[in-house]
């Protein structure tokens, strides 16, 4: 790590009170940067241009983590509103941040950029070899969008902008809310409340043959901690843990964490959206020394006992 990198530094973080945002706000507290900057809902919209250029003005450094996001339902539901506030959002904040000489812009990509049928494991050079899949396209290619944009205002402006590409994420304190939540927490509330009300069976969604890989929160905020202070490269680079698991073997392994006794039901009439999802993480851990540190079985079970204790709590 660089010596006293942060310590004069002024740090925005979008979407800082996030699933994601809030661990990489706890761990950047711990190196002291000069302020740390997280706006608000209510006093910014990024999709105003007025607001992009308030946050970028004497920022020293933006974590761009704001995103409009949800699993497959959400995606195929309201593609238009994804592709637009997520596209809009990230192109206005990198051009503000290079009208007010922001020193660097920290993108925070998406798995979903990816092609459909992208060779697995994911290398970054195969980011344009195909379109994504079609449920998350929208989502996907607007959040694509900021690597282009990042490379072209490299290219013309000497601006300072590195672009990440997170695998999917779990962890204490995730959107358990089954209108927008991804895998991990709609199977968790699912087979909770099964369980709790001696129902036979719980439904998952698609075949269970399509293969995701996870990412624990925590470890993915120290990744892009790590990439802030370490990478100046124009490259997009995965942030991931470097294994997959199909979708039956994880419903399976959250039944036994949980002790639900009922069957799996596959609704088949369901999406399974992408194949397969693997990165190749060795580029980050080259680049600046990321290599991720939880086990999934550690960080499901932590996930589990989060939304135990905290339930009652969750709408």
């Amino acid at each position: 790590m660089e010596e006293n990198f942060w310590e004069d530094k002024k740090v925005v973080v979008t979407g800082g009170d996030g699933f994601l945002g809030k661990y990489v706000v706890r761990f950047l507290k711990e190196k002291n940067p000069k302020e740390i900057i997280i706006p608000s809902h209510k006093e910014y919209d990024f999709t105003k241009t007025e607001d992009c250029d308030r946050i970028t003005k004497n920022a020293d450094i933006i974590i761009h983590l704001a995103a409009k996001v949800g699993g497959i339902g959400f995606n195929k539901e309201k593609p238009g509103e994804l592709f637009y506030e997520n596209l809009i959002m990230g192109a206005q904040l990198i051009e503000y941040a290079r009208k007010n000489n922001v020193s660097k812009f920290v993108a925070i990509g998406t798995i979903c950029a990816y092609p459909k049928f992208t060779p697995v494991p994911f290398k970054e050079e195969d980011l344009w070899k195909g379109y994504p899949e079609e449920t998350n396209a929208p989502y996907g290619l607007a959040k694509k969008m900021m690597l282009v944009q990042s490379q072209a205002y490299r290219n013309q402006y000497n601006f300072n902008s590195i672009y990440l590409l997170p695998v999917n994420l779990y962890g204490p304190g995730d959107n358990f809310n089954p209108e927008s939540s991804h895998v991990i927490p709609a199977l968790i509330r699912k087979m909770e409340e099964a369980k709790e009300n001696n129902l036979k069976e719980v439904v998952v969604w698609g075949t269970g043959k399509a293969s995701r890989e996870f990412l624990y929160v925590e470890d993915c905020a120290k990744a892009i901690l790590m990439a802030t202070e370490k990478y100046n490269g124009s490259e997009p680079v995965n942030i991931g843990f470097g294994e997959e698991i199909t979708i039956k073997d994880l419903a399976q392994k959250i039944k036994d964490i949980i002790g639900f006794k009922g069957e799996l039901r596959y609704d088949f009439s369901k999406p399974d959206g992408q194949p397969r999802r693997c990165l190749d993480t060795s580029k980050a851990e080259k680049e600046f020394g990321f290599k991720a540190q939880t086990s999934f079985e550690e960080g499901l079970k932590n996930t589990i006992e989060w939304y135990e204790e905290n339930r009652k709590n969750i709408k």
